[in-house]
């Protein structure tokens, strides 16, 4: 097999960021958040627009980057839930929203833990669930994740592959394991069709059938 860093490294510099973008980039860095790549960015932009959602919910606020670039390419009426247990990481994101010209009636910033706040989200009732948040809790978030979606909607975990321990069974850590044991668990649930994506440190994509 070819090595693939190349063609990696390409796709992510041919994603361009605006200033907006960049400013909230750096926020998260301030805030030691770990913020999507360049190239996750302009994936994200491009499920939001061609999902046509209208409700949408982000486990994982961080600064803003990833909510930025799903609202842009969320329809007007799209209403965009986003949950993190840092208040200072909800409060930079509205800063990133507002000065991408987002309004604030189109948000609702949930403060506390996401196993918390989503059993109270109902059944069925939203159109793309993204995950980026703690890797201890990212199965269980996914399973949260398919009760939320309707038919036809669209779950995205980010950092699937761990730094591409995922993909190599000599590792043995705990996230690169439960990662793998989570990719093989979407796979075989008949609700959905998969896919992982390597763009960034790995995009898992299942969408409900």
């Amino acid at each position: 097999m070819t090595d693939k860093s190349t063609s990696w490294a390409y796709a992510e510099g041919l994603a361009v960021e605006d200033p907006i973008v960049a400013r909230a980039r750096e926020r998260s860095l301030e805030l030691g958040v770990s913020p999507v790549s360049p190239g996750v960015g302009a994936v994200l932009a491009v499920l939001a627009a061609t999902s046509k959602a209208q409700a949408v919910v982000e486990i994982g606020t961080g600064a803003g980057v990833s909510g930025v670039c799903l609202l842009r390419g969320l329809p007007a009426a799209c209403t965009f839930t986003t949950i993190d247990t840092d208040i200072e990481h909800l409060k930079a994101a509205r800063q990133a929203f507002s000065e991408a010209g987002v309004p604030a009636s189109r948000v609702r910033a949930i403060p506390g833990r996401a196993s918390a706040v989503l059993p109270r989200l109902n059944d069925g009732a939203y159109d793309l669930v993204f995950v980026d948040a703690d890797k201890p809790g990212t199965p269980a978030y996914a399973d949260e994740a398919v009760r939320l979606l309707r038919p036809g909607g669209l779950l995205v975990i980010n950092d699937a592959l761990d730094r591409d321990r995922a993909a190599n069974p000599a590792h043995r850590e705990p996230t690169a394991v439960r990662l793998r044991e989570l990719h093989r668990a979407l796979r075989e649930d008949e609700r959905l069709a998969t896919a992982l994506l390597p763009t960034g440190e790995g995009l898992f994509l299942a969408s409900r059938l």
